[in-house]
C-alpha cells in the first residue's frame, strides 16, 4: 500500500480537528501545522497521535507548502480542519493506495459543504473540485494568499466527496467574506491588476446572477439566495479594497 501523510493546517479549530483527523484512519501519519491556536486544537491533535508543529502564519499557499515539507511520506492528502473524508471517499482512497504505483501527479475530489442546516448542492458549491491528494515530489501548492491551488499537469478525478462544514453561522460567513476579500485584493494587487470602476459596479452583479440563476442556487432555497448575495458582496469588497490599496500607494 502506498504510504500517505494526512496534512492539516490549523488555527483555533478545536470544534473540527478530531473529526478531520479521524476521517483518514489509513494514513501512515498525521501532520498538523498550527499557527498559534489559543484553544484546545493542539492538545486534541496530539492526543490523536498527530505530529504537531507550531509556526508563524505565512498565507494559505505558503503554509500548506510548508506543511507538505514536514510530512514523512511523499504522497500527501491535505484537508482543511473543517473538512473530513466521507465514508465512501475513505474506501475509494484506501483502494486507490492499495493498488500500487499512482501514475497521476495529483487527484481531485468533489467537496460537499454544509451551511444553514443543509448540504448545499448548487450555486457553484458542488461538486467544487479540490485537488487534495498529490505527490509532493512532482507538484505542490502555489503561494497565493487565498484560493491556493496545487500546480499539477496530470490530475485524475475521484468519485466521492470531502465533507465540509464551511461556516459556523451567518456571522462567521460575513466575517470570512470580509477576511477573504482582503486577501483577494492583495492577490489582485500582487498580480498587477488595476482598479476599474466597471469592475466594482458590474462584477458583483454578474456574480449574483452566476451563483443564483446560472448555477441554480435558487434550488437551495433561502440558503441559496443568502449565498448568492454573500458571494456578490465579497466580490464588491475585493474590488473596493483593491481601490483602497492602490489609492493609499498612490497617495504615499
Amino acid at each position: 500500500m502506498t504510504p500517505l501523510s494526512l496534512v492539516v493546517i490549523t488555527r483555533d479549530a478545536e470544534e473540527h480537528i478530531a473529526r478531520c483527523l479521524k476521517s483518514v484512519p489509513f494514513a501512515a501519519e498525521l501532520v498538523v501545522l498550527d499557527s498559534g491556536s489559543t484553544d484546545a486544537t493542539v492538545a486534541i491533535a496530539k492526543a490523536l497521535g498527530a505530529r504537531v508543529f507550531v509556526e508563524e502564519w505565512r498565507g494559505f499557499g505558503a503554509q500548506k507548502r510548508r506543511a507538505s515539507e514536514l510530512a514523512q511520506c511523499d504522497w500527501i492528502l491535505n484537508l482543511d480542519a473543517d473538512e473530513a473524508l466521507s465514508e465512501k471517499a475513505q474506501e475509494e482512497l484506501r483502494n486507490l493506495l492499495a493498488g500500487g504505483t499512482l501514475a497521476p501527479e495529483a487527484f481531485a475530489l468533489p467537496r460537499l459543504s454544509y451551511h444553514m442546516g443543509r448540504w448545499i448542492r448548487h450555486g457553484g458549491w458542488y461538486p467544487d473540485w479540490q485537488i487534495r491528494l498529490y505527490d509532493r515530489r512532482r507538484t505542490n501548492w502555489n503561494k497565493a494568499h487565498i484560493h491556493e491551488k496545487i500546480q499539477a499537469q496530470t490530475v485524475q478525478r475521484l468519485a466521492h466527496p470531502i465533507l465540509h462544514w464551511v461556516f459556523k453561522d451567518l456571522t462567521d460567513q460575513v466575517q470570512t467574506n470580509n477576511r477573504y476579500s482582503t486577501l483577494g485584493a492583495k492577490d489582485l494587487m500582487d498580480s498587477g491588476r488595476k482598479f476599474r470602476m466597471i469592475h466594482l459596479t458590474l462584477k458583483p452583479v454578474v456574480k449574483f446572477f452566476e451563483t443564483y440563476f446560472w448555477k441554480r442556487g435558487f434550488l437551495d432555497g433561502v440558503p441559496g439566495f443568502v449565498i448568492a448575495v454573500g458571494a456578490a458582496y465579497s466580490v464588491f469588497l475585493k474590488w473596493a479594497k483593491l481601490w483602497e490599496l492602490q489609492k493609499i500607494k498612490t497617495d504615499v
